[in-house]
């Protein structure tokens, strides 16, 4: 393996949400004294394994994301996702399982990694499921719609829910996002939005997209009233 890739940082167990949707807590060091959460999603077909904004478990946490199935598929899904940490632990679960990179067109990889399949609303890792691209957003950035549990959005940074800093904060991190507007329940991305100037346009189609529950890359999952929530913040953000 290469040793060149970040070591693993603080997270929690694997958690089932639904049959075959997995979610784990972890961690980013962005600065010292700097810690904020992150949330890898896992979706299984088969025997199959999907990792969705990965992030690098310890060789227990390993062990058990092995035992649900083979790890086959990484998807990136926002090329903003954490800035310069974007994807920073694809490259280890690609060396050490062989599998295959997915991203939207135009998307760029840290460790000279290459996309190896482009992800469209026709092509996908998995069936029974959707892709919604933000066509107005300046980086490419898709919300991925489960078709089960009367749908299920997974979220890359356009979508999150930080109800509260959580226990993957440092003190530093926890009041820097409080104040910069992140910590607050089913959020559009501050930062992701100030970047890429989505238009209320492509939340007007967002408010019409099939699904109850979110599972985000930042924040705690929301289940049975994303569909409400995320459209009240979108008619206070974008009066639609």
């Amino acid at each position: 393996m290469n040793n060149q890739y970040p070591a693993v940082s603080a997270h929690s167990e694997i958690q089932q949400i639904f049959k075959d949707i997995f979610v784990v807590t972890g961690s980013v060091i962005m600065a010292p004294g700097l810690q904020i959460s992150r949330n890898m999603t896992i979706v299984r077909q088969g025997n199959k394994l999907t990792l969705i904004s990965a992030v690098r478990l310890d060789e227990q946490g390993l062990q058990a994301l092995e035992k649900l199935g083979e790890i086959n598929n990484i998807v990136k899904l926002g090329a903003y996702h954490l800035g310069q940490y974007n994807g920073i632990d694809d490259g280890f679960y690609i060396e050490r399982y062989n599998a295959t990179l997915w991203a939207l067109p135009a998307m760029e990889h840290n460790d000279g990694l290459q996309t190896d399949k482009e992800l469209s609303p026709q092509q996908l890792p998995f069936d029974q499921a959707d892709l919604f691209i933000y066509e107005s957003s300046d980086m490419p950035e898709a919300l991925i719609v489960l078709q089960q549990e009367g749908g299920v959005v997974i979220a890359a940074d356009s979508l999150q829910n930080w109800v509260t800093a959580d226990e993957y904060f440092s003190e530093k991190g926890a009041k820097l996002m409080q104040k910069g507007g992140f910590i607050q329940p089913a959020n559009i991305g501050p930062q992701w939005r100030k970047v890429n100037r989505p238009s209320a346009e492509d939340f007007v189609k967002v408010k019409n997209l099939p699904f109850k529950h979110l599972l985000p890359s930042h924040g705690s999952p929301i289940l049975n009233t994303a569909k409400e929530e995320i459209s009240a913040t979108i008619k206070t953000l974008y009066g639609v």
